[in-house]
């Protein structure tokens, strides 16, 4: 995962919910163009299948609810506190998640 960052967690290779080493790298916002905002802006974590993509209960299953909405919220937070307004964040992510 060279050149890949986290601003919720130092530990891509564990689950960021429950620790266990079989995780998948989750880009927290969806749609075209996002995956490279993720990464800009350090907006992935490491999510073990089963929250990732491979279950009715997953992020990829439930957006915008459960899991999935708790982590575009933190992710929210930390653009708020480190990179700019509310409004700054719905102009690149489309719209609060608070």
């Amino acid at each position: 995962m060279a050149g890949k960052w986290s601003a919720l967690t130092d530990d891509l290779g564990h689950c960021y919910i429950t620790g266990s080493g079989r995780a998948a790298v989750h880009h927290v916002f969806p749609g075209t163009g996002r995956r490279k905002l993720c990464e800009k802006y350090g907006f992935i974590v490491p999510l073990e299948p089963e929250l990732h993509n491979m279950s009715a209960s997953s992020v990829h299953s439930n957006p915008n609810r459960g899991l999935d909405l708790q982590l575009k919220q933190e992710c929210q937070r930390y653009f708020e506190a480190h990179y700019g307004s509310r409004n700054e964040f719905i102009s690149v992510f489309g719209r609060s998640y608070l």
